[in-house]
């Protein structure tokens, strides 16, 4: 009779034994689901704000260029970046227009305020933008045009240094001050008049542009 008496309490200590077990697992389930409940709705909120913070930048081939620049009383925002390809398959440089943000694309070579900015794959010798400039000014404009800003641009060719990988130019116009020419931040000079603005930005946005791809998407079209 003891002995059945011991055995019933053995078998109860058993049964009570599984159920705690079966109790600790169900509980470690809830609790594991839960951690990833957690941690699933903290990656969301996460990524939610990494969505909604605007950016200040832009980013093309790796280059960076900033949404916006602001001049004295003037705020020119970026309109478009492009990489340029030398023969397709070379990249020669990543740029980005800006215009006065109240201005239309339309007007990219009108009297507004504008920026290109350049940043450089290749490295480049100071008389071969020399020489790249004054052609390429010549195929948008006439030659009456060009005779009359002709020592302007050898003016503008004269600040010109040689560039290497990750060197930029950024040119900005400002109506009534002229063409600005700043070296990886640093301004080397200026060239008055809107003609010679108008002569230069038509590189990139004229009628004969360098590249027809590039312009497009300066433009942002």
């Amino acid at each position: 009779m003891l002995l059945m008496l011991k055995l019933f309490k053995n078998f109860g200590r058993v049964q009570v034994t599984e159920r705690l077990q079966l109790y600790f697992i169900k509980e470690l389930i809830v609790m594991k689901n839960n951690l990833f409940l957690i941690r699933y709705f903290c990656f969301i909120f996460v990524f939610i704000l990494l969505i909604s913070v605007p950016s200040n930048s832009a980013e093309i081939s790796g280059v960076k260029f900033n949404t916006e620049y602001i001049h004295k009383d003037k705020k020119l925002t970026l309109r478009g970046y492009s990489v340029l390809n030398y023969m397709y398959v070379i990249k020669a440089y990543a740029g980005a227009f800006y215009l006065e943000e109240k201005n239309p694309i339309s007007e990219s070579l009108g009297k507004n305020a504008r920026i290109l900015e350049l940043e450089y794959f290749q490295n480049i010798k100071a008389v071969d933008f020399s020489f790249a400039t004054a052609e390429m000014i010549k195929k948008n404009i006439s030659s009456e045009e060009f005779i009359k800003m002709e020592e302007r641009v050898k003016k503008f060719n004269s600040l010109y240094r040689d560039v290497k990988p990750g060197d930029r130019y950024r040119v900005l116009y400002i109506h009534g001050e002229g063409t600005f020419l700043y070296y990886n931040g640093v301004l080397l000079g200026t060239v008055g008049g809107e003609d010679f603005a108008f002569g230069f930005f038509s590189i990139w946005l004229g009628k004969n542009p360098i590249d027809k791809k590039f312009k497009a998407e300066l433009l942002g079209e």
